[in-house]
């Protein structure tokens, strides 16, 4: 099988860390949905292929991750030396070159296991921050066995609620090594993008305890999981969905998804529930169910954050307040999947998880100790009540401009001097002329933007002939504003490579500028946010 280009980027990026000599232990930090499963199968085999007395132990919290996991191996190496060690799937196997297990299973079975040379951990955010735990005591014995072991992480949230990033002292990993964005892999196709709604009906938290950073459970429950609260969700959830046909409910305890999951039956929605009670063959059986559309929702309570893999759920509601970073890009990313039927998913936050993290492309960790109780610059689209950042102008769900902000007093702060909200243009012309970059000597293209006499000329390059991400992002913005500009690329395929800087040069030319920029200062240069036509 053939890895995709950041996959194996990631493996190259890892080899290059070992190789440059470095102590420690890295972290692979890749966003929910980029396939990690198949990263770790490439890794494991590349690894026995060129040293065959390695021995691998890959660890994770879950049966259903150690599932996942080793149905990726066999399909991207059928012959696998795989072994299982696993209560819950009922496999002891401990003594093949690669073992996958559970660290519930395996903390107290070092003597057992005996020699590793690589210990990988999916889900690596969960291992304590501290020297104690199950996986800090494993990884200490085995080190024991053998001084030479190497150990390598894999999470899409490198950080833990009140402790900080994972590499912050004292710590297992302290190196992040983070081979691709979110941006990319919905760019290229490989994960499909969110839509947010604010909600008419919000969970109050107000006056709820919290405890290491996060809400108390209990306290939660009782203050979310009102019955009249829960009848005005789901006939919200309702009137929102349209013809949206898998739902997704993330709730706070276990009464809380029962009695959401009861009312949704009530109001003609078949339903089911999934909770940390429910027995093993019952839950595939309900999931099942699920992914064949029998039921059209499926309520739970901190279980179907990870090792829940269906693409094509296309509704998802956050009834479950959090102050974890981590708990809400775990309980996003279940949409995030490329879908069979739609080209996104719909997030209804009653909980208000959206307004308190931000976007999720620009996820703040957790501060070292802190309680996470600030606000993400969010406003909400007032004609469809989509969630948007704060610097945008208009709304792109809708197409709706937002009211022009009074100017307001400059407060310094610490990171932007200068604030953080893009700055708006009204473009008179413009020009495109072929570029050669100074620090790389590579030819692209440069945009200049003109306003007022007053107004300093704004300059954008689009290295279209570059290899990987760049360039695709590039041509993707060259096509967006050919396009709006109504000029003519037809022929830039047919054009060689070295004249194809001045076809797209001359043909753009021809073109509409638009009416007005959004940009904002990036180093030295400008970065162009947004173009009005």
């Amino acid at each position: 099988m053939i890895l995709r280009d950041y996959q194996q980027r990631a493996i190259d990026d890892l080899y290059n860390w070992f190789l440059a000599g470095y102590e420690g232990n890295p972290c692979l930090v890749l966003p929910t949905g980029s396939g990690k499963s198949h990263l770790v199968a490439a890794l494991c085999q590349d690894a026995l292929t060129k040293w065959p007395e390695t021995r691998v132990l890959m660890l994770t919290h879950v049966k259903e991750l150690i599932e996942q996991n080793a149905e990726k191996m066999y399909v991207h190496w059928p012959d696998a030396p795989l072994g299982i060690y696993s209560a819950g799937i009922g496999r002891r196997e401990l003594h093949q070159p690669i073992t996958f297990a559970g660290i519930q299973s395996v903390r107290d079975k070092a003597a057992q296991i005996d020699h590793v040379d690589l210990v990988i951990i999916d889900e690596c955010h969960l291992v304590n921050h501290k020297d104690t735990g199950g996986y800090r005591d494993l990884l200490r014995q085995l080190q024991r066995i053998n001084p030479n072991l190497r150990f390598i992480g894999l999470t899409a949230t490198p950080y833990r609620l009140g402790h900080g990033m994972i590499t912050d002292e004292p710590a297992v990993f302290n190196a992040l090594i983070e081979p691709v964005t979110i941006e990319e892999l919905i760019f290229k196709k490989h994960l499909a993008p969110l839509r947010s709604k604010v909600t008419t009906t919000k969970l109050d938290t107000d006056g709820v305890a919290k405890r290491g950073g996060e809400f108390v459970e209990g306290e939660l429950q009782k203050a979310v999981n009102t019955k009249d609260q829960n009848v005005r969700v789901v006939s919200e959830v309702i009137a929102l969905a349209e013809d949206r046909q898998h739902w997704l409910f993330f709730c706070t305890g276990v009464s809380h998804a029962q009695n959401v999951c009861e009312i949704l039956n009530y109001w003609g929605i078949p339903s089911k529930c999934v909770t940390g009670d429910t027995p093993k063959k019952e839950r595939e059986k309900i999931i099942e169910e699920f992914k064949t559309g029998k039921i059209k929702a499926l309520t739970n309570a901190n279980v179907l954050t990870t090792g829940f893999d269906y693409p094509d759920i296309d509704l998802i509601a956050m009834l479950r307040p959090t102050m974890s970073p981590g708990l809400y890009i775990q309980m996003a990313g279940r949409g995030m999947r490329p879908k069979s039927h739609t080209d996104h998913c719909l997030v209804l936050d009653f909980a208000k998880v959206v307004a308190t993290h931000g976007p999720i492309t620009n996820v703040q960790p957790p501060k070292k100790g802190g309680t996470g109780d600030g606000v993400a610059p969010v406003k909400v689209c007032d004609n469809c009540n989509e969630i948007c950042a704060l610097a945008v102008r208009v709304c792109p769900a809708c197409g709706t401009d937002f009211p022009a902000v009074e100017p307001k007093k400059l407060k310094l702060q610490h990171d932007d001097i200068m604030g953080d909200s893009g700055t708006e243009m009204a473009v008179t012309d413009w020009s495109w002329r072929r570029h050669v970059s100074q620090a790389s000597g590579k030819l692209m293209v440069s945009i200049t933007y003109y306003g007022g006499l007053s107004d300093t000329p704004i300059t954008e390059y689009l290295p279209i002939l570059h290899s990987g991400f760049a360039g695709e992002k590039a041509l993707g913005t060259l096509y967006y504003i050919a396009n709006k500009a109504q000029a003519v690329l037809s022929q830039i395929n047919e054009v060689a490579e070295s004249d194809a800087v001045d076809y797209v040069v001359a043909q753009m030319n021809q073109g509409f500028p638009p009416v007005s920029i959004e940009y904002k200062r990036d180093g030295k240069f400008f970065r162009v946010v947004s173009r009005k036509w």
